[in-house]
């Protein structure tokens, strides 16, 4: 914790200083029960910035109205500072690579979930479009909450324009594959990889080999995904890293994928009548007990992912 304390306090006179030095002055660093925390103006408007300090780190967030101009060049300078430039953020033989300046982030959500799809999103990023993502906001899809991603989504569709691909395997389809290859890593892997292969076949420049590396988080044996490469994606260099969101192309697909599966909460809570509970708890059983009841126990393939323990609680 003191460790935790220390760090964050001079991760935010960091910040500080690189504020003044684009000649933004800020106020007094104060000393919170959990944080540290100053104020930035421009006339009317202001922004918070805080570090909190704890068991698990330090971890930066800024308070303020996201739409406004100062709000974004004040996002860009902290996040682009601290997310994308470090290079501690990547571990095993690849600890030490920087982010390319052109490049494809791939990522997916669901895989924890009782109820909904699987979704893997990937998005091609270059310079430009990577500062222009961290201006309207783009960071660890983790760290926003759902109107937020609800937001900042269409955004990033705007700004990469066609340099997008999203994979929704949604649970009677992920049930049927899990049922033949019983392993979810390799569904992931087929998933990310064809999600490379969507994004380079309709981008012209792979054909004169402008894009050359591909991130994604960590979530198996690598081999498992350079063996699903198509024809593409085989002439691209996969970098596999944990914490990988601290790519903004990572965390620009990290937030697609999460708004996919926003949207499918919400359309099939409205279709049930009831809201259907996120993760996997007792909440969860406790809402496919009522699908199983008022619906049949065959409709459950189509809104869990049967092979959870849960499944076993809910036949009970």
């Amino acid at each position: 914790m003191a460790n935790s304390k220390q760090s964050a306090l001079q991760l935010i006179s960091t910040f500080k200083k690189n504020l003044a030095d684009e000649n933004i002055f800020s106020g007094k660093i104060e000393e919170k029960q959990y944080n540290y925390e100053f104020v930035v103006s421009d006339n009317n408007d202001k922004v918070k910035v805080l570090v909190y300090f704890g068991k698990k780190g330090n971890k930066t967030v800024l308070q303020g109205n996201s739409e406004t101009e100062f709000y974004k060049k004040i996002s860009s300078l902290i996040y682009g500072e601290t997310l994308f430039s470090d290079k501690e953020h990547a571990s095993g033989q690849h600890a030490d690579f920087p982010e390319p300046p052109v490049y494809i982030g791939t990522d997916e959500v669901g895989k924890g979930d009782y109820f909904g799809p699987l979704i893997i999103a990937g998005v091609l990023v270059n310079e430009s479009s990577k500062k222009k993502l961290l201006e309207i906001g783009v960071k660890d899809s983790k760290e926003l909450t759902d109107v937020s991603i609800q937001k900042i989504a269409p955004k990033i569709k705007k700004l990469v324009e066609n340099n997008f691909d999203i994979i929704v395997i949604n649970p009677s389809r992920y049930n049927e594959l899990y049922t033949k290859i019983k392993n979810i890593n390799r569904i992931l892997a087929w998933g990310h990889a064809k999600v490379l292969e969507n994004i380079l076949e309709k981008n012209v420049n792979v054909k004169s080999n402008q894009i050359s590396d591909a991130i994604s988080d960590k979530f198996g044996d690598e081999k498992l995904i350079l063996n699903s490469l198509q024809e593409h994606g085989k002439k691209v260099k996969l970098y596999q890293t944990h914490k990988a969101e601290k790519y903004v192309a990572v965390a620009s697909a990290s937030i697609l994928a999460r708004n996919k599966l926003i949207d499918w909460f919400e359309k099939n809570s409205k279709k049930l009548e009831f809201s259907i509970p996120k993760g996997s708890s007792f909440a969860t059983i406790e809402a496919a007990r009522r699908i199983k009841y008022e619906l049949g126990a065959e409709e459950l393939i189509n809104y869990v992912k049967l092979h959870f323990k849960s499944t076993r609680k809910v036949m009970e």
